[in-house]
């Protein structure tokens, strides 16, 4: 007879969950993880408030926000545990939080609290919790899986891998959910840093680096993708919400489109400014909507000296054209070292929607973010290993 019911690789969010909802089947249930503790991830997510979930990360508000080879997997897991089912948990546990943005709930107070909520629930349960373990080989048995675990070998009749995928390696990010992947037959989609700062070449850099900490609203597109957030200036390149966001559907070579005065004409706000103050420089007239060293940066791009009241129509759909479509070619990223979250994974192909099991191999289950399904930011990866946890749970 195995040791344990179900055993489970990584306590981090989707496997605490899933080791939640097997305890309380009754199953007896083993988390183990290589970090000294459990929930890393959940404690430095948010700034340190955890954005626990997005109260649009739903199968039906969110079914646009989640990227994958098939965009439909997470619908199943999403639709049986909802945004409304954490939300209700984190009420009971008595913890205080607020909408900040665009549906993001974070704590008022230290992340650590849903953690600590998360452990005692696990320990409420009956579950085992083993950390500061690393796992070695993993060998299939009669009746499952012979793992080991430290110096010593246990067996498990269900086994969960949730040890996420390769992002934050500070934080004892692997590819180990893939390598067991491979192991069993399990096909991999390309994998690559998303949710991460974008960076440029010399020659841009020179130019950007001078407002590192400068932050503006803007839409950042790439294609027909949109996003209109916060956009922050590094010493790397860019950052901040909107450059986030776009990471995860931009791809090298590609350029990005910023519009740094959203909703607004920027050919009907110079003319505007053409006729009620003709002695400005045009980089004057930018910086009443915008800070002023980006407005003097725009204005250099542009290169149209002299004083708008000078100025041709030409000249100012010219300058406009620089400021609703400033176009800008990133050379790659700050990669998997501040990348939030991996994009790609495990092949939904081989899982089973329902119950996130191997199709090929019964007993296998792996949850989170390990699997090729990505959420955009704002608590929405959260919610998919709330989500996927709660279905691998209920199954294993």
């Amino acid at each position: 007879m195995p040791d344990y019911d179900v055993i489970i690789l990584g306590a981090g969010a989707a496997g605490m969950m899933a080791g939640i909802e097997a305890g309380r089947r009754g199953r007896k249930v083993l988390v183990v993880d290589h970090a000294r503790d459990p929930g890393e991830k959940i404690r430095i997510s948010g700034g340190g408030r955890c954005n626990f979930t997005n109260v649009n990360a739903t199968h039906t508000a969110g079914r646009e926000r989640f990227l994958s080879q098939n965009p439909r997997f997470a619908l199943s897991a999403l639709s049986r545990y909802t945004p409304e089912m954490f939300i209700d948990k984190v009420k009971k546990r008595g913890i205080k939080f607020h909408e900040k943005t665009l549906g993001q709930l974070f704590c008022d107070g230290p992340a650590t609290q849903i953690v600590s909520m998360l452990t005692d629930e696990l320990r409420q349960a009956g579950a085992t919790i083993w950390t500061g373990r690393s796992v070695g080989s993993i060998e299939k048995i009669s009746d499952g899986f012979d793992v080991m675990v430290g110096d010593g070998r246990v067996t498990t009749t269900s086994l969960v891998v949730a040890t996420g995928g390769k992002s934050i390696p500070k934080m004892g990010a692997t590819g180990f959910a893939y390598d067991v992947a491979r192991q069993f037959g399990l096909k991999l989609t390309d994998t690559r840093p998303a949710l991460v700062p974008l960076t440029f070449e010399p020659g841009a850099l020179e130019k950007l680096t001078p407002l590192a900490g400068v932050s503006t609203n803007a839409v950042v597109s790439r294609g027909k993708t949109k996003f209109e957030e916060a956009l922050l200036f590094t010493h790397r390149g860019l950052s901040g919400p909107a450059i986030l966001q776009i990471s995860s559907y931009w791809r090298e070579g590609e350029p990005i489109t910023v519009d740094l005065l959203p909703g607004e004409d920027a050919l009907d706000f110079f003319r505007a400014a053409r006729q009620s103050a003709p002695k400005q420089h045009l980089q004057t007239a930018l910086a009443e909507r915008l800070p002023k060293r980006l407005a003097q940066l725009v204005g250099d791009n542009i290169n149209q000296p002299g004083m708008i009241g000078d100025f041709s129509d030409k000249k100012l759909t010219t300058a406009a054209d620089a400021v609703n479509r400033w176009t800008l070619k990133p050379v790659g990223s700050e990669g998997y070292r501040t990348a939030e979250v991996t994009l790609g994974g495990i092949d939904t192909e081989g899982l089973d929607a329902k119950t996130l099991m191997a199709r090929t191999v019964p007993g296998l289950f792996f949850v989170g973010e390990a699997v090729d399904v990505t959420g955009w930011l704002g608590g929405y990866n959260f919610q998919w290993a709330w989500a996927s946890g709660y279905a691998a749970g209920q199954a294993a």
